[in-house]
């Protein structure tokens, strides 16, 4: 039984198509073509509600707003150029999910560097200071344990 079942949901996982948040057909443009380049523009714009999804992923009244605002520009007859331009100045850098890069926007496009190069440095650090580490010293042999012991023993007559 078991087989059967994993079977049956990896069938399921291949299956499964994404769910589109635009659903209502009344949304959609009639021209398929027309639709496909709305929804790939779409997947270019940030939910400024959601901040992590795009506005094709996003279900909030915001990003329906802004997918209805897409496919009248594309009805309109402007460029994808042109409905990001628009986009852009009316919501600023943060409604396109890759910003351009700006002074505005440096920190944005170097913090994963600066990470990535401070991660290496802190790892390189710690393999220095552990290779840099002094070895436990080997065992004394048997002659050093006798000639320790007679120094000890010197030692204590010594004080006496």
């Amino acid at each position: 039984m078991r087989p059967a079942f994993l079977r049956l949901l990896l069938l399921a996982l291949l299956l499964a198509q994404p769910a589109l948040a635009v659903s209502n057909p009344a949304d959609m443009l009639p021209d398929a073509a027309q639709e496909e380049r709305a929804r790939a523009l779409g997947r270019e714009i940030r939910c400024m509600v959601c901040q992590n999804q795009s506005i094709e992923d996003s279900e909030v009244s915001l990003a329906r707003d802004l997918r209805l605002i897409v496919r009248e520009r594309i009805t309109a007859g402007d460029s994808d150029g042109q409905i990001r331009a628009f986009l852009h100045a009316r919501y600023g850098d943060f409604v396109l999910l890759k910003p351009p890069f700006a002074w505005s926007t440096a920190v944005l496009w170097a913090t994963p560097v600066v990470a990535l190069l401070g991660g290496l440095f802190f790892i390189m650090l710690a393999r220095r200071r552990s290779a840099a580490a002094p070895a436990m010293p080997p065992p004394l042999t048997e002659e050093e344990r006798r000639r320790l012991d007679a120094i000890d023993d010197t030692k204590d007559t010594t004080r006496a």
